[in-house]
């Protein structure tokens, strides 16, 4: 027994000395070149299903073996990476390919899923005041791209759609709430403007 441990250590301790003298001998250049090679030599020798066999079992082994704080520090570093080596435009065409790829992969039901999943997840991490703020920054650029002939067609779109999908009672009842909201943000100065404004317009139409 003793015999076959002394044997098996000595395979382990030449092992260790031959790639120390390797080590010692060659520069990067001669791990890139050789690495190159076997990777072109496993490559022509495997298919797609070798890669994914193995890839999954590296996977899993790397996931028993690290908690969250590694992939959180190399998720990080990678990131910066590159962020560091590539530009706007390589990012826009990934998240292009990567859009279209996951949009022919999947259905309506996948995106309101995750769009509710999204939303409630947004919700419980934000207040009203983050929701204010990003309506306004939206409400700006949106404002910014667009002349009014876009909020026109867009009313006139909502109001046909809102037309068909709701009756008089709707209107009644949103009509009340509206102007009892209006009654509580505005005093007696605001209505006797409005309808000085009001008078005034009858008059010029009667008028002509």
């Amino acid at each position: 027994m003793a015999e076959k441990d002394n044997e098996k250590m000595s395979r382990e301790e030449a092992g260790r000395k031959g790639g120390e003298a390797t080590s010692n001998n060659h520069g990067d250049d001669f791990y890139e070149k050789n690495g190159e090679k076997g990777g072109e030599a496993t490559s022509e020798s495997h298919d797609k299903d070798f890669y994914e066999k193995n890839g999954k079992k590296g996977g899993e082994a790397t996931s028993n073996n690290h908690g969250d704080d590694f992939y959180e520090k190399n998720g990080e570093k990678g990131g910066e990476a590159t962020s560091e080596s590539h530009d706007k435009d390589f990012y826009e065409k990934n998240g292009k390919k990567g859009g279209e790829a996951t949009s022919n992969n999947h259905g309506d039901d996948f995106y309101e899923k995750n769009g509710e999943k999204g939303g409630e997840a947004t919700s419980e991490s934000h207040d009203k005041d983050f929701y204010e703020k990003n309506g306004k920054k939206g409400g700006e650029a949106t404002s910014n791209n667009h002349g009014d002939d876009f909020y026109e067609k867009n009313g006139e779109k909502g109001g046909e759609a809102t037309s068909e999908s709701h009756d008089k009672d709707f209107y009644e009842k949103n009509g009340k709430k509206g102007g009892e909201a209006t009654a509580k943000s505005h005093d007696k100065d605001y209505y006797e403007k409005i309808g000085k404004k009001g008078g005034k317009a009858n008059s010029d139409g009667d008028n002509k």
